[in-house]
């Protein structure tokens, strides 16, 4: 069995839900064969989202973590590529943190790369028919703090574990008006099942174009 940490996040910005901790959920309650998957949610909150996960990853000593959040406008699950070194708050968090130009981790690098096979990742959910793409940017919101802290973490407290960060759509709920994509928190699942049974079986990330232009 891989043991495998997988988070999500409480709602934020005045949401009801927040379909990283659905889909978290729901994977944990009905993991994929030779996986033991335990779910954690973090506080949308900076600072606090890291020491949740530190003490997460500390507890369950996974070999693989796979940290979910919403992006919102997305049309598909989308595994980020890189995680920056800066903080810059559009909105509050639900703590009420506001961080401007502030680095995630003073005097670290510019940046992690994900250490999960993202292009294998992508090409599984694919295949499990789940609408998916690579990212190159996770934002400069918590969710990117998030990534970058579990990079920085990985590097410098956990060697040998692999893990990265995936952003999902707006869950059917959230999108009252019908004028946003969405997904069904079950068909996330799905595809973030698959993603998890491909991360601990690939080693080699596969070579396909999914670059972009802008």
């Amino acid at each position: 069995m891989t043991r495998v940490l997988l988070t999500g996040f409480e709602p934020f910005g005045g949401e009801a839900v927040n379909p990283s901790w659905q889909a978290a959920s729901l994977v944990a309650a009905a993991p994929p064969d030779g996986l033991d998957v335990t779910a954690v949610r973090l506080p949308c909150a900076f600072g606090d989202a890291l020491d949740a996960l530190r003490d997460a990853v500390a507890r369950t000593r996974p070999e693989l973590v796979v940290c979910l959040g919403q992006a919102g406008g997305r049309a598909g699950v989308t595994v980020e590529r890189v995680a920056i070194n800066v903080d810059d708050a559009r909105i509050p968090d639900n703590a009420g943190a506001q961080p401007i130009d502030v680095p995630v981790v003073p005097g670290g690098p510019a940046a992690y790369f994900s250490t999960l096979p993202v292009k294998a990742c992508v090409a599984a959910m694919r295949e499990a028919g789940v609408p998916a793409a690579l990212s190159n940017t996770a934002g400069t919101f918590v969710c990117n703090h998030v990534a970058y802290g579990l990079g920085h973490l990985l590097a410098t407290e956990f060697p040998g574990v692999r893990g990265g960060f995936v952003h999902v759509p707006w869950a059917p709920e959230q999108v009252v008006d019908g004028g946003a994509p969405a997904l069904p928190a079950e068909v996330v699942a799905s595809g973030v099942r698959a993603l998890l049974l491909a991360a601990a079986s690939t080693r080699v990330d596969l070579v396909a174009t999914e670059g972009a232009t802008h």
